[in-house]
Parts: C-alpha cells; structure tokens; sequence
C-alpha cells in the first residue's frame, strides 16, 4: 500500500528523517473495509487510531429513540477514532462505519505509545491532531447551539466540500441535526441563492 499520503498529512505538523518515516510506516496496519462494513461498535474498546487512504467513514452514535447523530466524516486524508475508548481504554459510545468502500492505516494504541518513546516528534503530531479535534468539537457544538439549519449545512459544505454530492441526503442531515426532508428544503433554498 502507498503510505504517500500519511506522510503527507504527519508532514504538515513535523519533519520526519527517512528512518522515522520508516519506524512508523512499519507500525501502520492496513486494512480493507467495505461499505456498510463496521470498523467500531458502540461498547467495543477502540484500539486504533484510524487513517483513511480512499473511501469515507463516519462516527456516529444511536439515541434511544433509534435516531442516529453522525459526529465526524472521514474520508481521504482524515483520522479517525472514538477518542474517549481509545485514551481510557472504556467501551465507548462511538459506531464506526464505511460510508464507501474504503482503505485504511491503523496505529494501535500501544504502538503510538512506543512511537512516542522511538519518534518523540510524534507526541507534537498528536497532540496537533488532538487540539485540532477539540477545537472543532467545541466550534461544532457552538455552531449547533447557535447557528439555524441552513447555516450548519453552509458550514457543513466548506468542512467537507468533497462530501457534499457523495453522500446520502439521510447521511448529511444526521450531521447538522435535520430531518432529510427538511435538508432537501435547505438545499433547494441554497440553489436559489446561487
């Protein structure tokens, strides 16, 4: 598998020598996984941080109603992870799924851990990758507070502008807390403008 792209994406935070690019492109597992197909359930400890290569994900999770709320797309070039399963090592709240058919990179848990003590420029990468997560959670939740429907879809489109005509109407409005009826009249109102 090309690892070109994770490079790419680890390169905007820190410079890796050929020997560090090669400690941590030996940890990276790859794998396929199917549309449809789940990489996490809900109450199943994660054990991996995942990067998509090709294809897209989405976190999700299921209120008691049956109704599902996508938290994070990720498709290539994204990280992915239930973040509180992972670090406390808990059965998390999180479903992972692929939206597409799609490759993967996984770096377990422990092997990040011995990243950080071969490669210390990791521990900066992720705690990039970390900050940047909780910055955009906190502007999301913000956003979700305050902004109206239409407004989280615009935000919605400059966030994932590759996403936009790939995925289901039912998969977007799961993300900014619509109904899919309503988003079809959100996306008529947005054509008009134009």
């Amino acid at each position: 598998m090309d690892n070109a792209l994770i490079l790419q994406n680890i390169e905007r935070h820190i410079d890796l020598e050929k020997a560090e690019q090669e400690v941590f492109v030996g940890m990276l597992q790859p794998q396929q996984l199917p549309r449809k197909s789940f990489f996490l359930k809900e109450n199943e400890i994660c054990r991996h941080s995942v990067f998509v290569t090709a294809g897209c994900l989405r976190g999700f999770t299921v209120d008691h109603n049956g109704f599902e709320h996508v938290l994070q797309f990720a498709p290539a070039d994204w990280w992915i992870a239930d973040m509180y399963s992972l670090v406390a090592e808990k059965p998390g709240q999180l479903n992972i799924e692929a939206l597409e058919d799609s490759q993967v990179l996984l770096l377990s848990k422990t092997d990040q851990e011995r990243l950080y003590r071969e490669v210390p420029k990791f521990e900066r990468f992720f705690r990039i990758i970390a900050e940047n997560s909780l910055v955009s959670i906190r502007q999301r939740l913000v956003d979700n507070l305050s902004l109206s429907a239409q407004q989280r879809y615009e935000q919605f489109c400059q966030q994932y502008p590759t996403l936009i005509n790939r995925l289901p109407q039912k998969q977007i409005a799961a993300y900014i807390g619509v109904t899919p009826e309503f988003l079809s009249t959100i996306r008529a109102r947005s054509r008009k403008k134009k």
